[in-house]
């Protein structure tokens, strides 16, 4: 049995500041830790810009705001305060250098990281957790807590919390009725972008087959990108009343609209797995990136990786010039995501056989399934 299985704590913290998508596929454990340690303290040190997800929260009792940049009287507040919070067991998540920092502050009798730690953050850590490296799955990297921890046979939902607010703010916009695809076409990296106009070209296919409408999402960065995809979808479907949302919600408004989504198209990002967490079958596009480490569990999301030579290589910036430049990209074809997205409508329920209908009069679907 692990030494975890039997370490008492009245004060936990988890470090894993950022980013979105991994934050998500760790917040699975707030079920373990509160069921663990059911009298403890829970805190968790997280980005300013994610800590929406975290506070407020039923599982949370202390949130730690992390100014990414920050300057040096930033930094020293940050220190003091896990210095100060006297934690009994502290998780370092995200395994940097900065969260190695972080861990040593808090002085914690027992501090755990991961073996996929880099930057020296396992100095600060009195043990990795074993089968913990890069290559795992990132949600079963994450998961690995749980089972040092004895808790690794209970739910692996992910806790989000909505308010009332937030799930009527998803209502008002999406219709009753009507099957709703959210199309997430930005992404950190550019080499994790499938072109704006081949999600646009999907959009208006499913219109036109199934009568779904596109909710496009997107962060405040990406709002010109979505436009484009919006303006492309308006310029071949006009009828098929395309909302762009990009910019324009909390992150715990955009998990109850993807909660309200029947059917998320999304390259490799947070969103992906914000929608995934709220149980919203995906279609994953992965071009640099590998959908077994990085997409989310389930068979009920249909997962794509491109062909080329380079496929799953975790390159931000393309390193192949000339004419297979991006190749990735390119590689993935409208058609092939068509039909793993017929796939995934059929598995999950949402379509009635025969699957597809030439005209656009109305939907071939079931009821609104998702509560926010």
């Amino acid at each position: 049995m692990s030494r975890l299985a039997r370490v008492t704590a009245a004060r936990v913290c988890v470090i894993k500041p950022s980013a979105l998508g991994d934050v998500v596929q760790a917040m699975p454990l707030l079920r373990v830790l509160r069921r663990r340690f059911p009298g403890a303290e829970i805190t968790w040190v997280i980005a300013s810009g994610l800590s929406d997800l975290v506070a407020p929260h039923p599982m949370v009792d202390r949130v730690i705001r992390f100014e990414r940049r920050g300057g040096w009287r930033e930094w020293r507040t940050l220190l003091g305060e896990l210095r100060t919070a006297r934690f009994d067991l502290v998780f370092d998540l995200q395994g940097l250098a900065r969260t190695g920092l972080m861990t040593a502050a808090t002085g914690a009798p027992m501090r755990i990281g991961l073996e996929s730690a880099r930057e020296g953050a396992s100095l600060a850590v009195h043990r990795t957790l074993p089968d913990s490296g890069r290559m795992m799955p990132a949600h079963a990297r994450y998961w690995r807590v749980a089972e040092e921890l004895g808790m690794g046979g209970l739910d692996r939902s992910t806790p989000i919390a909505v308010s009332r607010s937030d799930a009527a703010f998803a209502q008002t916009l999406l219709p009753a009725g009507r099957l709703k695809l959210a199309l997430v076409p930005g992404a950190r990296w550019d080499t994790k972008r499938w072109p704006p106009e081949k999600f646009a070209r999907l959009a208006v296919k499913a219109f036109r087959k199934t009568g779904a409408l596109p909710v496009v999402v997107g962060a405040p960065d990406e709002v010109d990108l979505c436009g484009q995809v919006t303006q492309a979808i308006l310029r071949f479907a006009p009828g098929c009343g395309a909302i762009n949302l990009a910019g324009g919600t909390t992150l715990r408004q955009l998990a109850a609209v993807l909660a309200g989504c029947d059917l998320a198209l999304s390259n490799d990002t947070g969103p992906m797995h914000l929608a995934a967490a709220v149980n919203t079958p995906v279609v994953g596009v992965f071009t640099c990136t590998d959908p077994v480490r990085s997409g989310p569990p389930g068979d009920q999301h249909e997962l794509l990786q491109t062909e080329v030579a380079c496929a799953g290589s975790y390159k931000k910036t393309c390193p192949i010039p000339g004419a297979g430049h991006c190749g990735c990209l390119e590689d993935v074809q409208v058609s092939t995501v068509w039909e793993a997205m017929k796939r995934c409508l059929t598995k999950n329920g949402l379509i009635r056989r025969p699957a597809e209908r030439t005209d656009a009069q109305g939907p071939v679907l079931l009821p609104f399934r998702h509560a926010a």
